[in-house]
């Protein structure tokens, strides 16, 4: 076994700081480890090689905080070397060293979701992806991109991240949605092994909370559609897929995105949910194809302008039109004195809402896709006759007519 120790080196020019290094000598073989941890020489304690501070010290935080770090790579030294004498090879300090300095490489928190993104894009998992990638951007800003060790995550640090998000304004779920993330991948590194499991999630909210429901009335969708937008082509188009997206039962826009021009036939949509594979067939009504004969030129294989170049990376334009389109949509709102945050999705909420007030039975709308579980809703929608949902549509458009 190595002897590991903690030492510190005075720096040659007086009143700086000096470095924190590690001594590692195994089989009378010195080797030395420089870290990145500097303090003065007051607040080193050569006795207990270990850094020191007092009660009214201006860099507690700071010192304590390099403690634990020191502590932290002594164990992670420590547990190299254990599992380098337990294989009964021959080693040296310098492969202490080296395993030491790539695990650094492979396992901070951002090489490590790195390499987990890469992989679920690999797998053809491109949505998951992307939200582990959201999530790891929003982690590097809150540390202003400076990486950490998986092993350095603790619930202090977790809960720090909470409250910046919670200063920045975002949402509960949201929260709950980046750390659930978070965790998901320290669970992996638990799992294969790479860390110790210290629960530094135990103190932040990864719940979800019950979304209030987003929906307009039947007045506020007719007034959306009476205004006379001809002038703002953007503003236009943005209110044409919000009404598309109601008239289509609330179709999402990733799904609106990727129909094609087959899936229009024999008057009726029909398509199969992105998000979950079921097949939904839609009566195609008048209002639906008085939106679609605005937009005469479309060259592409898609049956609304939203994709409108084949040749372009396809999930980057959907969702850059869909964004253009929730901010113009929010231009729209005011317009109308809607007072809710007028998104695509609001339409979705809306259809449902609207069959509710209609007196349609919830088992046809299946609570407006209003269900704690997802998976109720397909069940329901699932064992319905078409037709029934297409009357229930059918009623609806004409309460706007």
């Amino acid at each position: 076994m190595a002897s590991i120790k903690v030492k510190f080196r005075p720096s040659t020019v007086a009143d700086h700081e000096g470095t924190i290094y590690y001594q590692i000598i195994h089989e009378r073989k010195v080797r030395q480890l420089l870290s990145d941890y500097k303090v003065f020489p007051s607040e080193w304690d050569e006795s207990r090689s270990m850094v020191t501070t007092t009660q009214k010290s201006e860099r507690k935080s700071f010192i304590l905080s390099i403690r634990e770090r020191i502590r932290w790579d002594v164990e992670r030294l420590t547990k190299i070397d254990r599992k380098l004498d337990t294989n009964g090879l021959s080693y040296t300090a310098d492969d202490v060293i080296d395993e030491f300095n790539r695990y650094a490489d492979e396992y901070s928190l951002f090489n490590y979701m790195e390499s987990i993104i890469a992989k679920l894009k690999q797998n053809g998992k491109v949505r998951t992806s992307e939200t582990y990638k959201s999530t790891l951007n929003s982690f590097k800003k809150f540390q202003k991109d400076k990486d950490i060790m998986l092993d350095c995550l603790t619930s202090e640090i977790m809960e720090a991240y909470e409250a910046w998000l919670h200063k920045r304004g975002v949402v509960s779920n949201t929260i709950s949605f980046y750390t659930r993330i978070l965790r998901a991948v320290y669970n992996r590194a638990v799992e294969n092994d790479i860390i110790v499991n210290r629960n530094p999630f135990r103190k932040v909210y990864t719940g979800v909370d019950k979304t209030v429901k987003r929906a307009l009335p039947l007045s506020a969708i007719k007034k959306i559609k009476a205004l006379d937008l001809s002038l703002n082509a953007s503003l236009d188009f943005a209110r044409d897929m919000f009404l598309m997206s109601f008239y289509l039962r609330g179709m999402s826009f990733v799904d609106m995105a990727y129909l094609k021009k087959s899936d229009l036939q024999d008057g009726s949509v029909t398509y199969r949910r992105r998000k979950t594979g079921q097949q939904l067939i839609i009566a195609w009504e008048p209002e639906m194809q008085m939106i679609l004969d605005k937009y005469p030129e479309n060259s592409t294989d898609y049956l609304l302008p939203i994709i409108t170049n084949s040749a372009n990376n396809k999930r980057s334009t959907y969702r850059s039109k869909g964004y253009n389109i929730n901010r113009n949509l929010k231009r729209i709102a005011k317009m109308v004195s809607v007072a809710i945050p007028l998104t695509l999705y609001v339409a979705r909420h809306s259809w449902a809402s609207v069959a509710k007030a209609k007196g349609i039975p919830v088992s046809v709308i299946s609570e407006g896709m209003g269900h704690d579980s997802e998976a109720t809703t397909q069940i329901y929608l699932a064992s319905l006759d078409t037709s029934v949902v297409d009357r229930a549509n059918n009623i609806i458009l004409k309460c706007l007519k």
